[in-house]
């Protein structure tokens, strides 16, 4: 079988979740499957471990000068028109070529953008909202990532449930594990005070960055000698403005740290050294930060909402993502109860265990070569 892939998400310098999701599919694909012909499909050449290929997998570079349409136009182009074109196509992300070979398999991560309209700019929401229609019709199969997903496509869009498999996603548990000396690497590579909390992801409305913000500065008042900070690591996203505001509000000028874009290696040196992990999103198709704080033995508290319960099961606190009173209890309760701390460490290192990016992508390729 000839196995086509959009691989132009995963070969982005700087990933986040659909990347990081589509770079781990396509390596753990190389390492379970030695017999069928795999094309991955890029809009500039492969680098790094992504170029480093087996015999069965070829590079196809299809040049396009818009970025933003190469999976619609130029990738289409391909679908129709190469000299031979592959039995299967499998696009990791919310998108689909216009045109498609006789069999595509796509992973729509989350219809956020239908229920919280207010943390997307007009233009994404209309290409989504087309996007997902065009899914609907062209599509063979649809994996998402969550039972709660599956459940709201079906629901929103009304597309039949045995057309949708739900695959959980994973996390890069070889990157992802205690560091003994992270403070100290910390120190000298960033500069930072402790102790801390963290929050990774980007720092917009969607993740409900201004909320986890303000519960912050209102647990500052309310124990104005304690010394944590609250480190925001991510680029700045849709509303980041309200951060700021949040910020002045509250006089967390020298509380709250925007480290920016952190480096995939760097990572578990924050989670390994902080006291406690918070995950306020107000939308999540998945949560894969929470997975990867659990594994470097960080207590998280997370929201109550969406797919998070799910994903975390007992293994982490939540709350009310929309109530201030109930997140900062939350902080209190794991910040001033070593017990609770402990427990919480203890639990979300068993919990992180079921998942990983081998089995995610083991359940993908049995749906992409047909078995389902």
């Amino acid at each position: 079988m000839l196995i086509g892939i959009d691989a132009s998400r995963a070969n982005k310098l700087q990933k986040t979740g659909v990347e990081w999701y589509s770079y781990h599919l396509i390596e753990q694909f190389k390492k379970m499957d030695q017999e069928d012909r795999f094309f991955l499909y890029t809009n500039e050449p492969l680098r790094g471990p992504l170029a480093v290929k087996p015999r069965n997998f070829e590079e196809k570079v299809l040049n396009w000068p818009i970025p933003k349409t190469w999976t619609l136009s130029r990738l289409s182009y391909e679908m129709k028109f190469a000299k031979e074109i592959p039995d299967v196509l499998f696009v990791p992300a919310h998108t689909i070529p216009l045109l498609n070979p006789r069999r595509s398999v796509v992973t729509i991560h989350d219809i956020g953008f239908e229920h919280f309209k207010e943390g997307y700019k007009f233009a994404d929401r209309f290409y989504h909202k087309f996007i997902i229609h065009f899914i609907k019709r062209f599509a063979s199969r649809i994996i998402t990532v969550s039972n709660f997903c599956k459940d709201d496509i079906v629901k929103t869009y009304g597309i039949p449930a045995e057309k949708i498999s739900v695959v959980h996603n994973g996390f890069d548990n070889l990157n992802y594990r205690f560091i003994e000396n992270a403070k100290e690497k910390l120190k000298e590579k960033y500069k930072i005070d402790f102790p801390f909390v963290n929050f990774v992801g980007r720092l917009e409305l969607k993740k409900n960055t201004p909320r986890l913000v303000e519960a912050f500065g209102v647990f500052k008042q309310k124990h104005p000698e304690n010394k944590h900070k609250l480190i925001l690591i991510g680029r700045k996203g849709f509303g980041f403005e309200a951060v700021e505001q949040k910020i002045r509000e509250y006089s967390l000028n020298q509380d709250v740290v925007f480290p920016g874009y952190v480096v995939e290696e760097d990572m578990p040196l924050f989670h390994s050294a902080s006291d406690l992990f918070i995950f306020p999103s107000l939308f999540e198709g998945f949560g894969i930060p929470v997975l990867e704080a659990m594994a470097c033995r960080v207590p998280v508290i997370c929201s109550n909402t969406t797919s998070l319960p799910e994903v975390a099961g007992e293994a982490a606190l939540q709350f009310d993502p929309q109530n201030i009173t109930q997140m900062v209890a939350r902080m209190e309760q794991v910040l001033f109860n070593p017990e609770v701390s402990e427990s919480l460490r203890i639990k979300g290192i068993e919990r992180a265990k079921l998942f990983s990016w081998e089995k995610c992508a083991r359940e993908t390729l049995k749906i992409v070569t047909g078995n389902w």
